[in-house]
Order: structure tokens, then sequence, then C-alpha cells
């Protein structure tokens, strides 16, 4: 069981559908005496990474100076991360994806994380709209070792609180719970 959670939430719309996943989330968290750091990345200063390598020759330390290393800081100190966005273009947004691409800062000083979940919203129809970002997110799961604790979509949604009342909020919910 985890203790210390890290949540980036990529979604630029405040209180919108991914916003509502997240939140069924830290409250199944919270339920179970976890704590739970949020980000919403979309919210922060967060430069793209330069592939300078300067975090190599200094592990976990970038060489841009802006608020990732406020994310940085609750990673090294969580045991399970949780990545939420709204799929773009079949991705997750630009603004989660900056943030994911700046946590090559840790890859030489490594993270305690153990686990991650997934929430995705969707336009699209179908779930399959979120593939890509699946695959994408399961690379990392892979790459750092951790486990994956649970992958949630919900697809065909468009305006802000559509989402209420649909059977893929409880999912969330379950997995900060067992996180």
């Amino acid at each position: 069981m985890s203790d210390n959670i890290v949540l980036l939430s990529g979604s630029p719309r405040k209180n919108g559908n991914t916003d509502r996943l997240a939140a069924a989330c830290i409250a199944g968290a919270k339920a179970a005496g976890k704590n739970v750091t949020v980000f919403r990345v979309a919210d922060m200063n967060i430069a793209p990474c330069l592939n300078c390598n300067a975090c190599f020759k200094h592990p976990g330390v970038c060489a841009r100076k802006d608020d990732m290393a406020e994310i940085v800081a609750a990673i090294l100190k969580a045991d399970a991360m949780i990545f939420a966005s709204p799929v773009y273009f079949f991705g997750v947004s630009a603004q989660l994806k900056t943030a994911i691409d700046r946590m090559y800062v840790l890859l030489k000083l490594g993270m305690p994380v153990k686990k991650a979940a997934l929430l995705l919203t969707c336009g699209a129809p179908l779930i399959e709209a979120a593939d890509p970002s699946i695959a994408m997110f399961r690379h990392i799961v892979s790459y750092q070792k951790w486990r994956e604790a649970g992958i949630v979509v919900a697809p065909n949604l468009h305006e802000p609180g559509e989402i209420e009342g649909r059977p893929e909020l409880a999912a969330p919910k379950k997995i900060g719970e067992e996180l």
C-alpha cells in the first residue's frame, strides 16, 4: 500500500471531466488514509526538456529553473503516481507530456515510485482513441519497473460535467483506495 501519491493532472480545463476522474481517485486514496499531492501541470510554468543531460552530471538537478522542481521533490517522496489527462489527438495533453518528459531528471537518481495509474477522458466515442496514451503509459511503467495499478478511460465526453453519473467514476475511487 502506498502512503504518498503524486497526481499529475494535464487538463487545462479546470473542473472538467478529467478533474472529476482525478477527484474520485483522490477521494478513494484519502478515504484509505493516503497522502495525495496534486499538481495541475497546465497551471504551472514547466518548460520542455532540453536533453542537455545536466541532470546526469548532477543527478536530480535540472538546468531548467521552473515549477518542475516542486514536482520532482514530491516524486522523490512518492510511493505511487497517477497521471490524469484528456486525450488530445490520440495522446495525453501537451502539458502532461511536458511534465512527463521532464521526469528525465530523475532517471539517473531513480524514483521511489512502485506503482502508477492512468486516468483518461476523451471526446471520441470509442476507448480505442486512448490506445496511444495507454501504450506510452505502459512503456513508462515497464521501463521504470513500476506496477500498473489501473487504467480508466471515459470516452465520448465533450462538455464539462458530462461524466457525472457515469460508471467510469467508480473505478478511479477504487484505484485510489488500493494504491
